[in-house]
């Protein structure tokens, strides 16, 4: 049997590589990541297998700016709520890592 993945994407996304730290509310403290691609809408970002995130979780993402940056926009981090909307777990066994889909509030 055969399947078929509709393309969900609304906005084009740009590969980023970036660490960024994550507050789950629920957990009630932070956990680091690294984001992979992001657009206007949302974020895929890897954590720690030890995150107990679900689809529908809320997620506050930190995004660290360089020095020069903060300078230039006046803080040192670049600061997101976001709504988790997908929980890949493909990478669990290879490198101890979730992958989330994070659709920006």
């Amino acid at each position: 049997m055969e399947t078929t993945t509709v393309e969900q994407r609304r906005e084009r996304r740009t590969d980023l590589v970036w660490p960024v730290s994550v507050w789950l509310p629920d957990a009630g403290r932070f956990f680091n990541g690294r984001s992979a691609n992001i657009s206007k809408v949302g974020v895929f970002i890897t954590v720690p297998i030890t995150m107990p995130v679900r689809p529908g979780s809320i997620v506050e993402l930190n995004f660290p700016r360089t020095d020069s940056l903060a300078s230039e926009k006046g803080q040192y981090a670049r600061i997101r709520k976001g709504r988790v909307v997908r929980v890949d777990r493909k990478r669990t066994l290879h490198d101890a890592s979730i992958g989330l889909g994070i659709a920006f509030e």
